[in-house]
């Protein structure tokens, strides 16, 4: 059988289990099951992530190689934040993942990684703190890492996943389930075609969003306007990141 074809009968397999009758015993088992790995995620990440300090998360595309500029760029902004006093969050992978965790560790900062089990791409990189990497089986019990122990969210290009974890951020900070922490946009030619949707099409034709959400996020070019923009909002509110 080609490794196609395995792939069909699996995704097959998954969705004929979806919609197989269970009786209560097999339903009872693996519901206990869940709960109790899903408990273990979160406690693991609290216990490794209580005590790291202020830190930025660094959102970006795992298919980035090493010689796209915003490969360096994520980089530098990594090793900037370090030494204005944060460590960095990123989700432990390859490309902009990996950019983070190796700026933060070229400057001796606090490199955290969020790894997680994906049947592709995902496998954490060698830049981030031995005790600071975890790795989940759930994203959502790894998207609230990503925001409990965050003071700010830098999101580089990147696809599916890097929305998500854009979207999740501008929603819980809309909502006031967070506080207004700086949410930085780096690359105008990447994210200005969505900035323009969501301002003509979300805002104004549909109103789906208010005026004011338009300001949850900033948008830069470079590593030195993103890492300003994070002191400019703590230096806002008279804290430094040693708070």
């Amino acid at each position: 059988m080609s490794e196609e074809s395995e792939k069909t009968n699996l995704e097959e397999e998954r969705i004929r289990k979806a919609f197989k009758e269970k009786d209560w015993s097999e339903i009872k088992s693996a519901n206990s099951w869940v709960i109790f790995k899903v408990m273990s995620e979160f406690v693991e990440g609290f216990e490794k992530l209580a005590k790291i300090g202020p830190c930025v998360s660094i959102f970006g595309s795992a298919r980035t190689p090493q010689d796209n500029k915003y490969y360096k760029i994520a980089e530098e902004i990594a090793a900037k934040l370090v030494r204005h006093g944060y460590g960095v969050i990123t989700g432990g992978g390859p490309g902009i993942m990996e950019a983070g965790n190796k700026g933060a560790h070229s400057e001796k900062g606090k490199s955290v990684g969020l790894n997680i089990q994906l049947p592709f791409e995902q496998f954490n990189n060698m830049y981030i703190d031995q005790d600071k990497l975890i790795t989940f089986d759930y994203f959502f019990v790894r998207k609230v890492m990503f925001v409990k122990y965050a003071q700010g969210f830098i999101v580089l290009p990147g696809g599916f996943g890097t929305m998500d974890e854009l979207f999740e951020a501008l929603t819980l900070v809309q909502t006031k389930k967070t506080g207004k922490f700086p949410i930085i946009l780096v690359g105008k030619e990447f994210w200005e075609g969505l900035i323009e949707w969501i301002k003509t099409i979300m805002l104004e034709r549909h109103i789906n969003i208010s005026p004011e959400d338009m300001e949850l996020f900033t948008l830069v070019d470079t590593a030195t306007e993103a890492v300003e923009a994070i002191d400019e909002f703590y230096n806002k509110y008279l804290l430094s990141p040693n708070f």
